[in-house]
């Protein structure tokens, strides 16, 4: 079993270093610093709930609902990830590991799961199941493409280990296709 968990530790750690290369001036090597440092932005609290309430409060129906269910979904999902994170305080990978380059001011809370990327799973399924017909085509690949780079970029900036990327998917998930399948439309007076 101690072999299991070692070769889990590693293998996990060799992801992890691989997604937080950094190295190289070329083109590709920008483009990509860039990208996640600003797409990673977008699984933060403020983006999450500043877009869904501007979506509940201005968009018209079907989307004011969605932007209720995402709302709902992103502050639900975080119940979890709080609790989790204090009682299992895990050290974020630059904090751990020597060789991983991290962002000038990071993070320091407890690394497991990722708050960014549950956040903006819990953000972008609903839109993703709301969407219909000819939108499935554009709005799901772009959804998936977008919570995919903020997870993404989660390890690329240091921030996290691809298990504490996967379980923030999962919890987003989870909490979103809850809120989504159990959600009563509120009654106007």
């Amino acid at each position: 079993m101690n072999k299991l968990i070692r070769w889990i530790i590693n293998s996990e750690r060799r992801v992890l270093l691989w997604a937080n290369s950094r190295t190289g001036s070329s083109m590709r090597h920008r483009f990509a610093r860039g990208w996640f440092s600003r797409v990673t932005h977008m699984g933060g609290a403020t983006f999450t709930l500043a877009t869904a309430l501007l979506f509940a409060l201005l968009a018209p129906s079907p989307w004011s609902s969605t932007g209720w269910k995402c709302l709902l979904a992103v502050v639900i999902s975080h119940i979890p990830v709080a609790i989790v994170k204090r009682a299992y305080r895990r050290l974020r990978p630059y904090q751990s590991m020597s060789n991983v380059t991290t962002v000038s001011r990071p993070l320091q809370d407890p690394s497991f799961p990722s708050g960014h990327t549950t956040a903006i799973f819990a953000w972008t399924v609903p839109i993703m199941l709301t969407a219909s017909g000819a939108w499935n085509l554009l709005i799901i690949p772009l959804g998936l493409f977008l919570a995919c780079s903020v997870g993404w970029s989660r390890m690329y900036l240091g921030l996290h280990y691809p298990t504490d990327v996967a379980a923030g998917a999962f919890v987003g998930t989870l909490s979103a296709m809850a809120v989504h399948y159990f959600w009563v439309a509120p009654v106007a007076i």
